[in-house]
Order: C-alpha cells, then structure tokens, then sequence
C-alpha cells in the first residue's frame, strides 16, 4: 500500500472555495444523538454521558474569562486566526480587555527552520524522507520564548499558537486538535501548511513533511502534555468548535480502553480504485470516480468520537495510546510502547484497475534509510471477490533478474507495456482466502477485488516497480522506484515455494458444537496472526491480556458485550478493538445464518520484537 503518492487527487466537485478543505467526504456532524442501526456506519461515535461535551466559541470563551493567562496550544493546520478572531468576538461581548501573545512570533523565521528540516525530508522530489529527530524547541527563539512579556493592566493574557506551552510551566492549557483527515483536506486546499514553513509546496512534498517532520515532533510535544492540558478542544469545523475538560476525556478514554471500540474510518480514491465501498457503504459521496483505500484502522490517521449531550468530538487515535496504551496493548505494551502495530484497511479494485507491481523495504532497510522501527509486512484477505479476479504474488520460477530490471526500465523510460505473466505469478483469488505478503515480495492486487489488508503499522513504504502505464487521477504518471524495489526483493520467493509458503493453508485449532476456531498462519517474518471465527449463536472469547483487531466478514451483524459495559452492535465490514484490558467478551450471532469474524492478534513471542527495544536515533525522538 502507499496513500502518500496515490491519495492527493481531486475527485470532483469540492466545497474547497466554502470550507477550505479539499475532499467530496463531508464534513462530520457536529451533533449526532443516535447510531446508525443498519449497516456499516461512517461515525462511529462512543457515548460518555451527559453535559461533558460543549460546542460553540461562546462557551469556550466564557470558561477561559474566569481565568487570568490562558495557554492555547495545538497542532499544525489549525486556522488560528480564525479561532483568535472567534474568541476575541466573545470576549469584546463580555466587556473583557484581552491581550494576545502569537507564539508565530517566537519562532525561528522560516528560512532557519526550513535548514533545520531539510535532512530529514530528502532531496525535491524525493518521495520519502526520514523520521525527524529534533526537538520542538528547535523550532523557537528560546530568548523569545523566555522573555514574552504578560499585560498587567489586562483582564486576559492569552497566549496563542503551537508551543504556547513553552511560555509558561503553570497556565492553564487549551489544546486544539484536528483529525488527520481533516488536515490533509485543507492542505489540498493549500489552506494548512507545514509548521514554521511560509513555503507553497505541492500536497506531495508537504505530506512528506507533515509524515516525516511536523506529526514527529508534534507528537512526541503532545506527550509532554499529557498533565497539563485543561482543555481538549477539536477544531475540524471551520467555524466551530467542540471541546471538554481533560478531567472528563481522561475518564472516557478509560472506559473505551476496557471495552470493545472502533476508529473513525476515511475514505480515498486511487487511480486504480473500485466500485464495491460506493455500493455497499451508505454515506459516501456517490460523486466520487472511485475510492480505492477505507482507512479502517491505520491508527496514525483515525481519530476516535466521542458523544455527550449530542455533541460531538473527535481525538486523533495517538490520545488513547498515550494516556491508556498498557490497557490498549496488555503484555505487549513495553515493546510497542505508544505505537499500535496493527493496520487494517480496505483495498478496493472491483470494477477498477490492478494495483502497482510493488514490494516494501526489509526491516534493516526501513529502519537505515526512513527511521521507522518496524516495517511493512502485509497480508491480503479476501473480503469479496468477482470470478475473474487474481492477486499477483511471487516470481515465476527460473526468473532472470537482470532481465526484468531492463524491461521495468524500459517501461518506466520509454512507456513499454511489461508482460507481467511473465514474471511475476497470477493467483486466483477466492473469498476467505489469506495471502501473505512479507516484506521483500513482490506483490500487487489485480482488478475485481475487495480486500482486507492485514498488516504491520508502517502503510506508505511502497516500491512501485510497474503501474500498468496510467496517470493517477491527476493525470500525471506516478513515481517508480526500481532502485529501491532492487534492494529490497527476495528472489526466492518464486515457482512452486510462493504457493507452498506465501498461501495461507487453514486449520481448525478448536470447535464446539455450532462454532470453529481457524488458524490462517502467517509466514514467520509477521509478528502477528490471524484466526478466523465461525459460529452460529454466541461464544465467549479471553483476550488473554492481548490486544485484538476483528472484523465481521461473513453475516450482517454481531453484538459485542464486554463485562457490565452496554453491548455494542457491530456490522458486516465494520473494524473494531477488543483492547487487552477487555479480558473475557461475548459475540452473538444476530443472525440467522453462521458468521464469520477475523481476529488479528500480535503472536507471542517473535525476533523482531527484541530489535524493537534498541529505537533507531531518527524514532527515538517520538519516545520521549
């Protein structure tokens, strides 16, 4: 998989000139007040109980007038003129003299940053960089920051911008949030641009940055926040605000860690996406010319919503891990510490067009030359299907190496189709069925396809080798990366031995009278594995102090219900979490006809997770 390079497209008609965001996906409802009942559901929003959500400047204002110095910090793209403008509006109502403090002022200017950032964004052009490892105050004048002088004569000094934290160890702290859906929209728009940056990049080379750069350092800042923010607020709505006290968040987040939850999913066209989400997901932009990703649980872009009242506030997913990742993660949170290391996603290429040839970086690789700690070992599981449909996996045997680098070269040179058969197998592709995909492989879903993606964390480490010659929908070809792809495949990996070891060969671990328990083995280089669960009423299963990822696959929906918690109805499609913390669950069948559930999990015991333990110096900076 590789978002990065595929998703910044323009798909149709956009409210962009309105909003300042760039996407067919509306906006979310700010007030919602029940679930959806039928069907796969776009806002999938956890209830925390009355009046611990507000909405609306003026009730943001009214708290803040109570005090003497207000910190407001927050992410990058927030539109903070429009929030000072919003505030300042409400406090000129209650009569109240507000001095503001911008911490834009405070930072180094734009050209010492851009130096600063450059070694961990690569050359122009480049697709990928490496993980930063500076420190946010690296982005400031610490003689500013140490220096800003507070109005005495004031009802209200307000400080305002990212780092405003720096400016004072006590202050009560208001931090604004934004979805990282929401801000790729507005850098589309080109109305948020990289922290510190007065530069007008294209979406590709800010992404880069934002990926590399910016969600780094900004990451690792909001950890050192953790006991310090007052005030959560989210600000994906231009004109408005949601927003609740720290002390109520903390205790909602403790409840969804000890229970089953789901993330916010977002969709995305591609240039070889499909038509099966349009037809079977209610909610979506019909107008759209694809979509080709469900973002379904690739946790550094979900968010998680929360209901109160009927209001609604949506947290990046990093807010759970940092506050609750032990309850989240069990026996395997020392390892992984804040990182969730489980991605589910939809591909979908019915009716559309075949993935790229690719393959992604060995662990040694990524971790020497982009800073990640893990890489991207992927699974496909065959949610649905037409009969046409193949997954192309492994070389054909006896393959001359040489041979297809001069014709992948040609291709990308001088636009000469490659005679992919040749060289790289076709499967055919059946419902239920699991390939793998360790790093090294050469892969590419074929055309006609809906497929869970099972995988490791990292998702935009993609080598295209061959992309069938097309434009993305922007119309330009998009970046091949032969060199790269050549230093990462395992050539092994071809004739009789791909089907022998990169097919999942399933068996029955345990049964009962109406339910099976199926193994689907990954190869050994995944650290985690997938089980599949059938069954025709209920049964009862122990997370046994491991995290769980499930999807229902087979059915129309399942009730979940983890301890005294109210039970949660989940449907065909849907992603959902059973944190370790949720200990003993039941799932009932609400069905007439057997279900079928998937359950990835991390394996006991693995290599990788020793190397984990010795965090490259370009990672270690989000750990702090």
């Amino acid at each position: 998989m590789n978002k990065m390079i595929d998703s910044p497209d323009k798909t149709g008609a956009n409210n962009t000139h309105m909003t300042g965001r760039d996407e067919t996906q509306p906006l979310l409802p700010i007030h919602m007040t029940e679930k959806k009942e039928d069907g796969y559901d776009i806002y999938p929003f956890h209830p925390l109980g009355n009046n611990q959500i507000h909405t609306g400047y003026p009730s943001l204002a009214a708290w803040m007038a109570t005090q003497k110095l207000v910190l407001i910090d927050g992410y990058v793209g927030i539109y903070w003129h429009t929030v000072q403008a919003s505030l300042a509006q409400q406090f000129n109502l209650l009569g109240l003299k507000v001095t503001w403090h911008y911490t834009a002022a405070l930072q180094k200017d734009a050209a010492s940053i851009q130096q600063l950032v450059a070694p961990f964004t690569g050359s122009e052009g480049d697709v990928w960089g490496t993980k930063c490892t500076l420190d946010i105050t690296a982005f400031f004048d610490m003689e500013k920051l140490s220096s800003l002088p507070f109005d005495q004569t004031a009802d209200l000094n307000i400080v305002i911008g990212t780092g405003a934290t720096l400016t004072h160890p006590h202050a009560p702290l208001v931090y604004l949030d934004i979805p990282k859906n929401e801000l790729q929209y507005r850098m589309r728009a080109g109305t948020a641009n990289n922290f510190g940056s007065n530069r007008k990049d294209t979406a590709t080379a800010t992404y880069k940055r934002f990926y590399f750069v910016d969600w780094v350092v900004l990451n690792a800042y909001k950890q050192t926040l953790l006991h310090r923010i007052t005030v959560m607020a989210d600000t994906q709505w231009p004109e408005n605000v949601s927003w609740m006290f720290s002390t109520d968040l903390l205790a909602g987040i403790d409840r969804i860690s000890h229970s089953s939850f789901r993330v916010r999913p977002w969709f995305e066209p591609g240039a070889w996406g499909g038509q099966w989400m349009k037809e079977h997901i209610a909610g979506l932009d019909k107008s759209a010319v694809n979509y080709a990703w469900s973002f379904e649980m690739i946790v550094p872009e979900n968010g998680v919503l929360l209901e109160s009242s009927g209001n609604i506030l949506e947290i990046p997913f990093e807010w759970l891990m940092y506050y609750r990742h032990e309850a989240i993660l069990g026996r395997h949170a020392t390892i992984f510490r804040y990182e969730f290391p489980i991605r589910f996603d939809f591909l979908d290429t019915f009716d559309g067009g075949n993935l790229s040839i690719q393959c992604h970086p060995t662990l040694d690789y990524i971790r020497k030359n982009f800073g990640e700690t893990i890489t991207q070992d992927e699974t496909y599981y065959i949610l649905d299907c037409k009969d046409d449909a193949v997954v192309y996996l492994g070389f054909q045997e006896g393959i001359d190496t040489g041979d297809l680098r001069t014709k992948l070269e040609n291709s990308r040179d001088e636009g000469i189709p490659l005679e992919v058969d040749t060289y790289i197998q076709p499967h055919k592709a059946r419902k239920h069925e699991l390939f793998l995909i360790p790093n090294g492989t050469v892969h590419s879903a074929g055309a006609n396809n809906m497929v869970l993606e099972i995988s490791a964390t990292p998702y935009i480490f993609t080598f295209k080798m061959y992309d069938w010659l097309r434009p993305g929908l922007d119309g330009k070809l998009r970046a091949i990366n032969i060199g790269h792809a050549f230093n990462n495949l395992d050539f092994s990996r071809q004739g009789a031995a791909v089907s022998a070891q990169l097919i999942s060969l399933p068996t029955i671990s345990e049964q009962g009278k109406d339910w099976q328990l199926i193994h689907l083995p990954t190869h050994a280089d995944h650290f985690y594995d997938v089980h599949r669960l059938e069954f025709d009423t209920t049964i009862t299963i122990d997370t046994k102090g491991c995290c769980l990822v499930l999807m229902l696959v087979e059915g129309t929906s399942i009730t979940v219900t983890v301890g005294n918690e109210p039970p949660v109805v989940y449907h065909y499609a849907e992603t959902f979490v059973l944190p370790a913390a949720a200990g003993i669950c039941s799932i009932k069948n609400n069905g007439e006809k057997r279900v079928k559930v998937i359950k990835a999990f991390l394996k006991e015991e693995h290599p990788v997770f020793s190397k984990i333990t010795s965090i490259p110096i370009s990672y270690a900076a989000t750990q702090q």
